[in-house]
């Protein structure tokens, strides 16, 4: 996946714009867990190409076979393509893509329970998509008759997110897709990352109508968090009115303590993004680390546990990023009728579960001098006011190897009881972690004081 903050453009010399200064405040830093939620037209079909284990999409066909069910709008447009083939089947001839906006029934949907369930699984944002590439926009917005108060639902989908996140006491956030709008473009599909940036509208025209969309999503939420994806139409990156810096000077002053992220295609970024990657140090500014459950953001249907993140593996992930001084933004790809799908519920609720007994080794945490081992059994640290955190994302082992700044401190076990240690003849010190503990997905120890 490509690095977003590394692409800017054009140059405008002197010319240049003059950013916003407001660096990734303290909250953003502290809440280490978000949840995406990406719901669209896209959750109709709610399908995708299987990626997996053994599956090899031959990098011609990357875009053909995507394994985004939330790019369904594009991948359909590719004619011969699986899912081009399949919406034949299902939808016959003749039914477009856009077509699927009165097909959309959200009738499942309740706010306050679906925003219950992401907090109770440790969220400390949420961050609905408000519009992806697809156009569709989830909020009552002024600027299009393409929207889900006009169409489909009926509702004003966003309203009702942003109400239930703020009783709920989590920080609200939107994803909008700034240069990409497949409604309002008339390009060919996207068949390669170079098709990503040349098949999109760069003109003063479409610049105006983002940001009009961008300024009421801020007016009528404000939102803790501005997620852009895929940059900016280069029409709207000088010093005009409806451009960048002077959207997200307005951002800042209705929000003081907001943040962004780094997907304008400008000089200026908040956290760094990274998506589907493993990162391999600690970065040191801040980050997002961002994934689907499975491999897709949007749900797909035919994915099942063999594609998907187990509540183990989802709890290890967390424990991985926050070592490297990284925020997890995790996605949850709800069906079109607003139901959180079990597979996708049953990994949240054990994140959850581990976090009400370990959340103190994560939220608020920095990293310690160094994110982890690279012998023995895989250990992570972070760091609180409490001291040291020695995460075992492996507790089956029995034992763990303790480094050499925890010799003569004093450990315990996150339910406060002492851990019993040992030194082998070679003076490595060695803990023995209790039977009952050895089938969590990750044991945590303090060290006090380090």
């Amino acid at each position: 996946m490509m690095n977003f903050e590394k692409r800017t453009g054009p140059d405008f010399g002197a010319a240049a714009p003059v950013y916003p200064g407001n660096g990734v405040p303290d909250w953003y830093r502290d809440a280490k867990l978000g949840f995406f939620v990406h719901w669209g037209l896209y959750s109709v079909p709610a399908w995708a190409v299987q990626h997996g284990d053994g599956v090899h999409i031959p990098t011609e066909d990357a875009y053909a076979w995507h394994q985004y069910a939330e790019w369904y709008g594009n991948t359909v447009r590719i004619a011969g393509s699986p899912t081009w083939e399949r919406h034949q089947r299902l939808f016959g001839p003749g039914t477009s893509y856009e077509d699927l906006a009165d097909r959309w029934d959200a009738s499942v949907f309740d706010a306050d329970s679906f925003v219950g369930e992401l907090v109770d699984a440790g969220a400390r944002y949420i961050v609905p998509t408000t519009k992806h590439h697809e156009g569709f926009c989830l909020w009552g917005t002024e600027t299009t008759g393409f929207n889900a108060v006009a169409r489909g639902p009926r509702r004003d989908l966003i309203a009702e997110f942003h109400a239930a996140t703020r009783k709920a006491g989590a920080k609200f956030g939107v994803y909008y897709s700034g240069a990409l709008d497949w409604h309002v473009s008339d390009f060919p599909p996207i068949e390669s990352d170079t098709d990503l940036f040349r098949y999109r509208r760069n003109d003063e025209h479409f610049a105006r109508y983002s940001a009009a969309q961008l300024d009421e999503l801020v007016e009528r939420f404000s939102p803790d968090l501005l997620w852009n994806d895929i940059e900016w139409p280069d029409g709207g990156k000088a010093g005009d009115d409806y451009a960048v810096a002077a959207l997200l000077r307005r951002y800042f002053d209705a929000v003081p303590d907001g943040v962004v992220n780094d997907r304008w295609g400008v000089p200026y970024h908040g956290f760094l993004t990274r998506e589907y990657t493993d990162i391999p140090e600690i970065i040191p500014e801040p980050w997002e680390s961002t994934r689907g459950l499975g491999y897709s953001f949007g749900f797909n249907r035919d994915e099942d546990s063999r594609h998907s993140l187990s509540g183990a593996a989802l709890t290890r992930l967390l424990v991985d990023v926050v070592a490297k001084n990284g925020n997890l933004l995790i996605n949850v790809g709800p069906a079109a009728d607003g139901s959180i799908p079990d597979l996708q519920r049953s990994a949240m609720r054990e994140l959850g579960a581990w976090l009400r007994v370990n959340g103190d080794a994560i939220y608020s945490t920095r990293p310690w001098i160094r994110m982890g081992e690279q012998t023995g059994a895989p250990r992570r640290y972070t760091r609180s006011a409490a001291g040291v955190h020695l995460h075992l994302l492996d507790p089956t082992t029995g034992t763990a190897e303790l480094p050499a700044e925890f010799d003569g401190i004093e450990l315990r076990w996150m339910d406060g009881s002492a851990v019993e240690s040992t030194f082998d003849a070679s003076g490595v010190r060695t803990a023995s972690i209790p039977s009952a503990l050895r089938h969590e997905a990750v044991v945590v120890m303090t060290a006090s004081g380090v």
